[in-house]
């Protein structure tokens, strides 16, 4: 008799990025040990007949217990913001171990795996955020943790306390170069949107709606043409983090017709936000500032397109969540602060494959591969979790989602599960919701319950290679 499996999940269609086909799918010891028709013997069963079987879901961008560049604390950490993920289909993340100036960038790192490792719910890696490119730092420290498996990063090409200058920017992609990672780009025009800021102050105009007003589309697309510009120098490949808008996206196209290896990521509220959302009595805007800001139906449908002919690589919550009514939060200087004063970003976390599917898929704007291309395949290749993650294979994590594509969900904030409390996506309805969880074989997610402890969570090493560039 063969040996039984510790898990099988039976009768569904299982979805990868090359394509779909119903099978049931037998786990052992965390991975995935087999693949067909009538499975079985198992420990446990989990019956997915009428219903989608996908990777779990890969988010290669959220901001978890994360201190901000002005001392402020993101509301989730690695249990609170696991199991959000979770419970939307995601079974591992990737947060930033984000250094501010002066700091240590290998202490940064060491200080992050100290709050993830007691807390952690789903596997995670770290990205590292480089805003202080030292001698040390360039010389010793980043290319040490490259080779340890910190192969990703990030620049912000604005805010004072994080920005690069264009020189620096060239100093961290030879280092990224050198050792085999990508660097990931916050693009826009930090002197543009200075300006514009100063003249909104001076003028009184300091509610949330003028945050959108301060970082126009110019500035988004001047600063992603520039980074492109500085990875052609170089021979590196990028990474645009949320595209917000047509004019960056046109530029990305620019850049990869002249041979420049550059992603582009977008994010849920570019989907469904407009710079209409932040005019709203009082302080009450401020629940839809985030950086770069939500435009207009145009920059909607230019998204749209992108991701539906490849232009756009992966889909990413930029989870930053920072509660409403909290001195840590969205008033963390009255609410009376001009919008300068109010931390970016809003919670997207467990919404982000619930949205993409319910407004992509059952739409017909994109197709169940492409789904699972944007969501798991890609941010896993791009970072160096492929095939471990992102897939379903045999030898892979057996990281799965069981997906009801006709379960509607009203969504409230009553019904998520971060620490907010607030949704800005508060009203919408979400058609297709996943109704079962498996994280590295083990079911965390079913029957409206979460199942698991602190702590179960693993670190994940990365390779850091080059990452090649997906077909398009």
């Amino acid at each position: 008799m063969n040996e039984p499996f510790d898990l099988l999940v039976r009768g569904g269609t299982v979805v990868t990025a090359d394509g779909t086909v119903r099978c049931d799918v037998g786990v052992r010891d965390g991975r995935i040990a087999a693949l067909g028709d009538a499975l079985g013997p198992a420990r446990q069963t989990v019956d997915a007949a009428g219903r989608l079987v996908l990777p779990g879901g890969v988010d290669a961008h959220c901001h978890i217990d994360q201190v901000s560049s002005t001392g402020l604390h993101t509301a989730d950490d690695f249990f609170t913001g696991g199991v959000s993920a979770a419970c939307g289909g995601t079974t591992t993340i990737i947060p930033f171990a984000a250094q501010h100036r002066g700091q240590s960038l290998r202490q940064v790192v060491a200080d992050y795996h100290a709050r993830a490792e007691p807390r952690a719910f789903i596997d995670y890696a770290f990205h590292l955020i480089v805003s202080d490119p030292s001698d040390d730092v360039l010389g010793v420290e980043l290319p040490a943790l490259i080779r340890e498996g910190y192969a990703s990063l990030k620049v912000y090409m604005t805010y004072d306390a994080l920005r690069l200058t264009d020189r620096q920017v060239l100093d961290v992609l030879s280092v990224a170069k050198r050792e085999g990672a990508l660097t990931m780009f916050h693009a826009e025009n930090h002197d543009a949107i200075a300006w514009i800021t100063a003249r909104l102050m001076a003028d009184g105009c300091t509610s949330p709606k003028y945050h959108p007003v301060a970082r126009p589309q110019a500035a988004e697309r001047e600063a992603t043409a520039r980074a492109c510009m500085l990875a052609e120098l170089v021979d590196v490949p990028i990474l645009i983090v949320h595209v917000s808008c047509g004019g960056a996206l046109e530029e990305i196209r620019r850049a990869r017709a002249r041979g420049v290896t550059v992603y582009a990521e977008t994010c849920p509220q570019y989907l469904v936000f407009t710079a209409a959302d932040l005019d709203r009595p009082g302080f009450e805007g401020a629940k839809w500032m985030f950086s770069p800001p939500a435009r207009d139906r145009d920059a909607q449908q230019a998204l749209w397109a992108g991701l539906g002919d490849g232009a756009i690589d992966i889909f990413s919550s930029d989870h930053a969540p920072y509660r409403f009514d909290d001195p840590e939060g969205k008033k963390a200087h009255s609410e009376r602060a001009p919008f300068t004063k109010v931390p970016n970003g809003v919670p997207s976390l467990e919404l982000r494959m619930p949205l993409l599917f319910s407004e992509g898929v059952r739409t017909g704007r994109i197709g169940l591969e492409r789904f699972v291309d944007l969501t798991a395949a890609n941010p896993a290749r791009l970072y160096g979790l492929y095939p471990r993650k992102g897939c379903i294979q045999v030898g892979s994590d057996a990281d799965l989602a069981v997906w009801d594509p006709e379960r509607e969900v009203a969504v409230t904030q009553g019904v998520l599960h971060d620490r907010m409390d607030y949704t800005p996506f508060e009203g919408m309805v979400v058609r297709g919701w996943p109704v079962v969880t498996i994280s590295r074989g083990a079911v965390i997610w079913m029957g409206g319950e979460v199942r698991g402890e602190a702590g179960r969570g693993r670190f994940v090493h990365r390779a850091g290679l080059p990452p090649a560039p997906p077909e398009r």
